[in-house]
């Protein structure tokens, strides 16, 4: 029999309220030794006491059955005061208890995994929108807690049994009266799914910057007001500026909500010919930060050759305005120039993208592999490996949404979650 377990599951320290949570088979038995229970899935006031008897604090209580709770067990929900002295005493109270124990980090969601209330694409949305900071990153991290790569997986894997079942039926019937085009339609459909997961492939290197954010590369020369429109732009001293050329010497990172869009901003050294060494380390950093960069914004005077692979070239220190630039100094055209770069960014977000990981990406690859593969072998004859090789595909697809062997992987998810969770 599993473990009873409990933790506090809002944010730790002084609140309002605090919610501590229970969950396994003694969670209803053990709680009604603290307080009388109320009906299932109605909350309850309730006077929570110790062992003793002592009144700890006056609280709701909720009960949630197996079939309706997060995580597929027996849940008991306390919303007491956020006291830190109520806490600890309903907590010390609850680790009394026979069959109780506290939690582990992401416990709560794991059981939830294991008694498929959830697919492992599901707590891997839950865990991007316990973090996420912007607009964008919620919207992104509910598409993938609703269950959308799961839906498009089963659109794959219906086409893919279509395809396999085809195939089986030639190597059944040889001798049979059976279309014997029928190689031509599993090519069609094997086509046609590993074409909807090279897009989804083509959207996930996008969609996965969502999750860690956009980089946008401030170039140009020396004293060109690149440290000043950074400090401009994240309304707070962050850079150094000063009428000394080469003051800059190392890339500095500010994060931005870009109105919804996550986003880091790098404010990089001038580059310039130079005899100083460390600044010549500083506008090397600076040459392959830009390169790795989403966007690149030249500032400059107007007198330098713009190198190539620009984003948005704009006239610096246009303090009053008037010549259509930017300056960090007045604040004339931040506006426009974080306009311009929403805009940009907006058209490059994919608008469906789920496929949102590294892992996510490799199991897409290789299903695209093996299918190009298969329909390349389908142009001599349709053969019983080819049926098995389908059928491989259908169950590496599984990998997507949680058919993992590797408890590797699951430990590395979970341990990211908080305690609570």
């Amino acid at each position: 029999m599993a473990d009873t377990i409990y933790a506090q599951a809002s944010a730790p320290g002084k609140a309002g309220v605090s919610v501590i949570r229970v969950s396994g088979p003694a969670a209803f038995a053990g709680v009604a030794r603290m307080c009388d229970l109320p009906a299932l899935r109605k909350a309850g006031l309730r006077q929570i006491r110790d062992d003793r008897g002592q009144l700890l604090d006056s609280g709701l209580v909720l009960c949630f059955p197996a079939g309706s709770s997060f995580t597929g067990e027996d849940v008991v929900e306390l919303q007491v005061h956020g006291s830190l002295a109520v806490i600890r005493g309903v907590m010390e109270n609850l680790s009394k208890l026979p069959g109780f124990r506290p939690a582990a980090p992401g416990e709560f969601t794991r059981r939830a995994l294991e008694n498929d209330r959830m697919d492992l694409a599901q707590v891997e949305g839950l865990a991007d929108l316990i973090d996420a900071e912007t607009e964008l990153q919620r919207v992104q991290a509910q598409s993938s807690l609703s269950g959308g790569l799961a839906k498009r997986v089963d659109t794959w894997r219906e086409s893919l049994i279509d395809a396999a079942s085809l195939l089986e039926l030639t190597l059944d019937f040889a001798d049979e009266d059976v279309p014997t085009d029928v190689d031509t339609d599993v090519a069609g459909l094997l086509r046609s799914v590993a074409e909807d997961m090279e897009r989804e492939l083509r959207a996930a290197d996008v969609a996965e910057r969502i999750r860690t954010g956009f980089e946008i590369a401030l170039i140009g020369p020396p004293n060109a007001g690149k440290s000043t429109l950074l400090n401009a732009i994240a309304r707070r001293p962050v850079a150094l500026t000063s009428e000394i050329a080469g003051t800059t010497r190392d890339v500095i990172e500010v994060r931005v909500d870009l109105k919804g869009i996550p986003v880091t901003m790098l404010d990089t050294a001038g580059l310039r010919e130079s005899l100083d060494p460390i600044e010549r380390q500083g506008i090397a950093l600076t040459r392959i930060r830009a390169a790795a960069a989403d966007v690149r914004v030249w500032l400059d005077d107007g007198s330098t050759k713009v190198p190539e692979g620009m984003d948005i070239v704009l006239l610096a220190q246009d303090d009053d305005g008037t010549r259509g630039g930017v300056s960090g100094k007045t604040g004339a055209g931040v506006t426009e120039l974080l306009g311009r770069l929403q805009s940009l960014l907006e058209s490059r977000v994919p608008k469906d993208a789920l496929a949102l990981r590294n892992r996510h990406r490799a199991s897409l690859e290789r299903a695209i592999a093996s299918l190009r593969e298969i329909c390349g072998e389908l142009t001599s004859s349709p053969s019983e490996l080819s049926a098995q090789r389908v059928r491989d595909v259908i169950r590496d697809l599984q990998e997507l949404i949680g058919g993992v062997d590797t408890e590797d992987l699951l430990g590395s998810i979970f341990s990211r979650f908080c305690i609570g969770k």
